[in-house]
């Protein structure tokens, strides 16, 4: 007698857990919102971690970033040509039109939240702005794709079908950074599975109701290479060409996708 093999799921949460990851993502997104507000120029990328690491230690959380495989920053600053990874520096100062991204962690009650916004200084080019706004775009793209019933590749090509859109729409290229992407989130801050920003649709495991995913799309305005700098952490376009990144952590519920990340207004 032959059996059929189970299919795997995207690895899922209780109510209750999905309520405390979204405690945890709320601080997250606190944090982001105080880090943007304080993201003028003259203002260093040392005093945006340290902005974001006390508005979560306040909140009686951990940041997840710290000391994550030696990491020295509560977020990653990637500023311009820096996709992610970017180390928080007292010498770095933004400058008016910088494009900034930045990816923020915490961790409370043992569970974690991630999430990335990429905004600009003050004013900033057209360019830069539609960049931005079309990684915003794949990334509610994927969100949207968080149903059960859904495979874990849905959520890739619904981003890269975003990214898409956002090509039409601006009459331009989009580069889906290659190598990079989301992944699951628990109790850990990085799970398995590895979330593509691209890819045919049906593959991968089922999404089912808690399943929880960190969507994060990368764009660029050119290449869809990088390379790491000597520092081992900081990624960059190998053209020099300036990068996006969004981020929020999400769930599969029975009444349509939950950003467990949410800012406050």
């Amino acid at each position: 007698m032959a059996f059929g093999r189970k299919r795997k799921v995207v690895p899922f949460r209780t109510a209750g857990e999905l309520d405390a990851m979204a405690a945890a993502g709320a601080i997250v997104g606190a944090a982001l919102v105080a880090v943007r507000k304080a993201a003028v120029p003259g203002v260093s990328t040392l005093e945006l971690d340290r902005i974001a690491e006390q508005v979560i230690r306040d909140a009686n959380a951990v940041p997840s970033f710290l000391g994550y495989h030696g990491f020295t920053g509560s977020i990653c600053s990637s500023v311009n040509d820096r996709v992610v990874h970017g180390i928080p520096s007292a010498t770095e100062l933004l400058a008016e039109g910088d494009l900034v991204s930045i990816d923020c962690g915490a961790i409370l009650d043992g569970w974690h939240g991630d999430s990335a916004w990429t905004f600009g200084v003050g004013q900033i080019i057209e360019a830069d702005q539609l960049l931005s706004d079309a990684t915003r775009t794949s990334m509610e793209a994927g969100i949207a794709a968080m149903l059960p019933g859904n495979r874990l590749t849905d959520v890739s090509n619904a981003i890269e079908q975003g990214t898409y859109a956002a090509e039409a729409k601006d009459g331009r290229k989009y580069g889906i950074v290659d190598g990079y992407g989301g992944h699951g989130i628990g109790r850990e801050m990085h799970m398995e599975p590895f979330l593509a920003n691209e890819g045919a649709p049906g593959r991968g495991p089922d999404l089912v109701i808690g399943s929880v995913l960190a969507i994060e799309p990368m764009l660029t305005l050119g290449t869809t290479q990088t390379e790491t700098l000597d520092d081992d952490w900081t990624v960059v376009t190998t053209d020099g060409t300036r990068a996006a990144h969004w981020e929020h952590t999400v769930a599969v519920t029975e009444n349509g996708p939950r950003i467990l990340t949410l800012r406050p207004e």
